[in-house]
């Protein structure tokens, strides 16, 4: 991971200097920036992951290598908006499948050509959408991969869509021959396309997807409106000049607003630079994939986002997201009342 400030601390420990260091480095950081400490004593690794949390910095990542520790922070917390205040579990996601038939250089769970299906199924998917109406789910999230790589994904979106509105994520070039076909069975009113986007012209969508995918993007929105279908469009922007040229190209389009998603890249899977992501800045969304249960979409292939392996009962693995968010909520408490002084 690639860090903003490098700090070189030697055999320094909690005991002979090391804190007035990290002092001083945030002193000289700003809110967001990652910071790389090295040391030559890995035993202090643990100490520094408390001294994170009760400073409400985030540790993103540790390894080793050479006999030297390397640890990464993040100074400060992404701030949470307000409108991702909603219910745990009221928003289930689906990883019906890993493979794609593109290779994004940024794919939060690296999907490509090459990736395993590591197939969700459609046994599994019909099962999670008969209990889900009584989990409180309220909306269903279908994605990969490419979903419409899966012969059977029309079965899957009738079976979600007949327990929650549905929306599949879809890069939207599939839409032909028996696909079609799938789509043209599917009801309208009850399943969203999300089509990715990534920007007004093809230069940069290509840059990150493969030449020729705008273009193709393009032709699949077309499509899926001719078929009836209310369509999302999504990009994931590396800056704020990128989000603000999109959004003027969608109001151009007269997208409206509940059809349009204007995302950051995530530090996770296939890219090497974005907004760097932890447990702690995500509201959990409850996210099933093959492997079992993760805490958010943005981290579906990384243990540390993984709840639990256990799909099954579903109403369990609910509960075991609700327990670890509780937690979450249990720890800045006590945080707040160890740092309050008066």
């Amino acid at each position: 991971m690639k860090a903003d400030i490098d700090l070189d601390i030697g055999r320094k420990t909690f005991a002979s200097g090391l804190l007035p260091e990290l002092i001083a480095v945030l002193r000289r950081s700003r809110p967001g920036e990652l910071v790389a400490v090295f040391s030559d004593d890995e035993s202090i690794g643990p100490g520094l992951e408390t001294w994170c949390r009760f400073t409400g910095n985030s540790l993103l990542e540790v390894t080793v290598e050479k006999g030297r520790a390397r640890w990464v922070f993040r100074c400060g917390a992404l701030p949470v908006s307000p409108a991702d205040n909603r219910p745990v579990g009221s928003r289930l996601w689906l990883y019906t499948n890993f493979n794609c038939n593109l290779h994004c250089d940024y794919c939060c769970v690296r999907s490509s050509p090459a990736a395993p299906r590591r197939e969700l199924g459609l046994a599994r998917v019909q099962q999670i959408a008969r209990e889900a109406p009584g989990l409180g789910v309220e909306e269903i999230f279908v994605t990969g991969g490419e979903p419409f790589l899966l012969e059977d994904i029309g079965e899957i979106l009738v079976s979600c869509a007949a327990a929650a509105p549905t929306t599949v994520l879809t890069n939207g070039m599939l839409f032909t021959g028996r696909r079609a076909e799938s789509l043209r069975a599917l009801p309208r009113d009850r399943i969203v396309l999300q089509i990715s986007l990534d920007s007004a012209t093809p230069k940069l969508h290509d840059l990150h997807r493969g030449s020729g995918t705008w273009e193709r993007a393009r032709e699949g929105i077309k499509r899926a409106r001719s078929l009836g279908f209310r369509v999302r469009l999504a990009a994931t922007v590396s800056t704020d000049p990128e989000a603000e040229e999109f959004r003027q190209f969608l109001d151009e389009e007269k997208i409206a607003a509940e059809d349009r998603v204007i995302r950051r890249i995530a530090l996770r899977g296939a890219a090497s630079e974005g907004d760097a992501i932890t447990r702690a800045d995500l509201v959990p969304e409850v996210t099933i994939t093959a492997e079992g249960v993760y805490w958010h979409p943005v981290g579906a292939a990384d243990a540390d986002l993984l709840v639990t392996h256990d799909i099954f009962p579903l109403s369990e693995a609910f509960a075991a997201v609700r327990r670890a968010f509780d937690r979450e909520g249990e720890h800045a408490n006590k945080l707040a009342r160890i740092f309050n002084c008066a």
